[in-house]
């Protein structure tokens, strides 16, 4: 089970201190959620504020796009050096460009569900999705609660995949934490971004060995 810590949730006048807590808990990746305020009702990070994440850390960045029309902000975000983007299926109307979009800049490609959101809508476009962010809460405020019905979809997707010959990864987003990250990890879910569970701990470093303890994995 890899680590994707979400910043959303960190103190957003320290995002530099953010940074380093990721780096000292060996993060795999860096999550960014963006949101527009139409698809989600929050708004939050521009690609230049990204672009000056990029500069201070040398762990990979994923950017979540919560944003209606998503083509229309794609290149921003990707011409900030971001190593994978994942757009939403429910705001992308074309989603086959925009994952050749994706693709065509050198950048890992992903396909985020809203929680009603069927897994099986994908099911033609999986050969093409690098990863499947499966969203266990709805969109757009941290700290909500989990939903216990991602771990089903978790489950059919990984079918799907099989079935597919697809080699995928499926990420889950959302009420992640030591006990739901176990779960997550039993249904066959390859990475989980976490953010409550992370900087709301008294030393998010050691959150992150712990987040990945309770999905089975031994620290280094």
């Amino acid at each position: 089970m890899k680590i994707a810590p979400s910043i959303l949730a960190a103190d957003l006048a320290d995002l530099a201190g953010a940074l380093a807590v990721c780096e000292k808990g060996r993060a795999d990746w860096v999550h960014l959620d963006v949101m527009d305020g139409h698809f989600v009702p929050n708004l939050t990070f521009g690609a230049p504020v990204i672009a000056a994440i990029a500069e201070h850390t040398r762990l990979p960045l994923d950017v979540h796009l919560m944003v209606e029309s998503p083509g229309r902000l794609l290149d921003d975000y990707l011409d900030t050096g971001v190593r994978s983007v994942a757009v939403h299926w429910e705001a992308s109307v074309h989603l086959d460009r925009l994952l050749r979009r994706i693709h065509d800049r050198g950048a890992a490609a992903g396909v985020a569900l809203n929680p009603a959101t069927p897994v099986e809508v994908l099911t033609d476009i999986l050969p093409q999705v690098d990863y499947i962010l499966l969203m266990s809460v709805n969109p757009g405020f941290a700290g909500q609660p989990f939903l216990p019905y991602a771990l089903d979809k978790a489950r059919r997707l990984r079918g799907l995949l099989q079935a597919r010959n697809v080699h995928a990864e499926i990420a889950m987003d959302g009420g992640i934490g030591p006990k739901t990250i176990r779960q997550a990890a039993q249904a066959g879910v390859d990475w989980c971004v976490a953010g409550s569970a992370i900087f709301g701990a008294d030393d998010a470093a050691a959150a992150i060995d712990n987040l990945r303890q309770h999905a089975g994995l031994e620290t280094a």
